[in-house]
């Protein structure tokens, strides 16, 4: 059975170091290998196959298993895999200085969670409303500060805008060659509130900046 040497593309690199460079893969004892599969089945990234006429796992793409992995080893019922000493992983990391590298990626991760989890919150409160308006607004939504001046307006009022998606061609085409953009958003109570007494001043905001009302609808 041919062993690919090889990551699959998407496996190539581990914090930037070609995953090559890194002898952190699975090596099965064929003596105590029993062929239950459970590795094989297991394993998310395709490292092992099972040899058929032997009745063996194999290991077929090592550069595949996931630094510093070790679950097939932990789940092995007849302890046949196993993998080099975590200080093959430890030394890479000191080497390529692994931990001040991934500072930035964290910061994206958990901006990213920070994001998502106010976009639920918004989505619950938005299906709590009594009833919401749609607006579909274009112009030069970025140039004008649009979404700055209605969050001067909403600040002290029982509303809140939610759901914001903003189409634009290009930053560049917006601001040298004023193309407009489009910006979809959900004016939605967040209280006991009629939204009808607050709809004509969120006109008058989007007007005042100089964009154009497209559309808008209850929904």
């Amino acid at each position: 059975m041919e062993i690919i040497k090889k990551p699959d593309p998407k496996f190539a690199y581990w914090h930037g170091i070609p995953r090559e460079e890194i002898p952190w893969y699975p090596t099965i004892d064929e003596d105590k290998c029993i062929g239950c599969k459970l590795c094989f089945v297991s394993c998310g990234r395709n490292v092992f196959s099972i040899d058929i006429e032997r009745h063996k796992a194999v290991v077929v793409k090592p550069y595949n298993c996931m630094v510093g992995c070790s679950t097939c080893a932990t789940i092995c019922p007849t302890q046949a895999i196993s993998f080099p000493d975590r200080e093959v992983v430890y030394r890479v990391e000191r080497e390529h200085r692994i931990l001040g590298k991934i500072q930035k990626k964290a910061r994206a991760k958990m901006t990213s969670q920070e994001y998502e989890r106010a976009r639920i919150k918004a989505m619950e409160e938005l299906e709590k409303a009594t009833f919401r308006v749609k607006y579909t607004v274009a112009g030069h939504i970025l140039e004008r500060g649009l979404v700055q001046k209605m969050l001067d307006f909403i600040a002290d009022k029982p509303i809140d805008i939610v759901d914001l998606k903003l189409h634009t061609p290009t930053i560049k085409g917006c601001w040298n060659e004023k193309a407009p953009s489009y910006l979809e958003f959900v004016v939605t109570a967040t209280g006991d509130t009629n939204l009808d007494d607050y709809l004509a001043d969120i006109d008058r905001v989007i007007e005042g900046a100089g964009c154009v009302i497209i559309s808008r609808d209850r929904v």
